[in-house]
């Protein structure tokens, strides 16, 4: 085999190593988030009214947002200090132990408050997880492919999020259709207690992968070492974090809002809770395909008109999608999941390649962290209770103020990717930019 078969082989390990490592970790944080709108209130909150349950529930939801950026700053710095490959196995762990956990907590009728207490402990065990989870992976396939499809290699880690969703919903919503009794009491544990076998497959696929040779390279150069405190180096450039956390923040509302309000909506307008979450499995897994398509095109044309075309798409359909998700038909509901999945792949295909190359390889890890894991949290973190607020504020009768709030973010999103650079054509190997 000549060299360039060789290193041919191996880019297309990592990338295939990246994709899988990232669907088994979204696995278990998104599957959290669907959890979070049908199972958690009832089981874990059940001693408060209904509006009340799902918002103490979304709550916890947001709790793993919030550690999402201190886990891109903690292992952000050790990956910029001794290796990418070394923090993906260490993140892999704690979000596989931590999933399972989930699954073997007491209701609260059971452990009373102690329940929400190690809920929300766990959750945040899987946001630090996750926060250092992306950076590394999407770096993994960004550096070792290096040229003009960097773009495409960078997607196939963020296609790993609705592979993994796909894998979440349909895993739940395969036991939804047993009893609602037995769901709410032991159906909806297993597929977090499968989060072990899940673990193994992931620590096994991360051990067959080598190092990024930019990374290594940096090393070997004593001159461009990685400074003690890579966090530093991204906030002497502020203007690149803060522009690709707005930037990025929409993809990360719609996702999440679809994934928890708008299945709790359209499940309260007569569709089936087995319904909804096939419907959103199904919608997925087209999302996949979408993504990495995005990711293509951005190869083509650039990260910018993509994650734009994205945004407006999104801002444009937000009405005529909350009354598919309202119409209380289960086709119609997966038509939406369907459209707004698809708009919002647009932006979420990018991203890996769009955030890193904003940032030089001796703080790589921790600019495209923590930009990233800004994003999920301004876009993400809080969505499903201000969501849910916005329309509890109208006594639940008009969807208006939360359409306009996800255009909104879309507006925000696409000003500040107008403001940042096109990063298509940069050099990866620089250490600064």
């Amino acid at each position: 085999m000549d060299l360039a078969a060789k290193e041919t082989g191996e880019v297309r390990r990592v990338v295939l190593s990246s994709y899988l490592g990232s669907t088994i970790e979204f696995y278990d944080f998104l599957l959290y988030g669907t959890a979070a709108a049908l199972v958690f209130p009832a089981v874990f909150f059940s001693g408060l009214d209904p509006l009340t349950s799902v918002l103490f529930s979304f709550g916890t939801f947001a709790a793993g947002y919030l550690a999402r950026p201190v886990g891109g700053i903690l292992f952000g710095h050790f990956g910029d200090r001794i290796g990418r490959k070394r923090m993906l196995v260490v993140t892999m762990f704690l979000m596989g132990v931590a999933s399972f956990l989930i699954g073997l907590i007491p209701s609260a009728a059971v452990i009373g408050g102690w329940a929400a207490v190690l809920l929300i402990t766990l959750r945040v065990v899987q946001g630090l997880a996750v926060g250092g989870e992306w950076g590394g992976a999407a770096l993994m396939a960004l550096e070792h492919s290096g040229g003009r499809s960097r773009g495409l290699a960078a997607s196939f880690v963020n296609a790993g999020a609705p592979s993994g969703a796909v894998l979440g919903s349909l895993m739940l919503g395969l036991f939804s259709l047993l009893p609602q009794e037995q769901f709410l009491s032991w159906g909806w544990r297993i597929p977090f207690l499968l989060s072990a076998v899940l673990l193994v497959i992931g620590l096994w696929v991360r051990s067959t992968v080598s190092e990024s040779p930019i990374f290594l390279q940096a090393l070997a150069d004593a001159a461009r070492r990685p400074p003690a405190l890579p966090i530093l180096s991204v906030l002497r450039r502020p203007r690149a974090l803060i522009l690709t956390a707005l930037g990025a923040g929409a993809a990360f509302a719609f996702q999440v809002g679809m994934a928890t309000f708008a299945q709790t909506y359209a499940v309260a307008h007569g569709t089936a809770r087995s319904s909804v979450l096939l419907g959103f499995s199904a919608a997925s897994f087209l999302a996949i395909f979408a993504v990495i398509g995005a990711g293509w095109l951005s190869d083509r044309f650039g990260r910018r008109p993509v994650l734009l075309a994205g945004a407006v798409g999104w801002g444009l359909m937000a009405f005529p999608l909350f009354a598919l998700w309202g119409s209380g038909n289960g086709l119609l509901v997966f038509t939406g999941f369907a459209v707004g999945l698809g708009l919002q792949s647009l932006m979420y295909g990018p991203l890996g390649a769009f955030i890193s190359e904003q940032f030089g390889t001796g703080a790589r890890y921790t600019g495209a962290s923590l930009g990233y894991q800004l994003a999920t949290l301004l876009g993400g973190g809080f969505t499903p209770a201000v969501l849910a607020s916005l329309y509890a504020g109208t006594g639940g009768t008009s969807i208006t103020p939360v359409a306009s709030y996800l255009i909104a973010a879309a507006a925000v999103s696409a000003v500040a990717v107008l403001l940042i650079r096109e990063g298509r054509r940069h050099d990866l190997a620089t250490v600064t930019h």
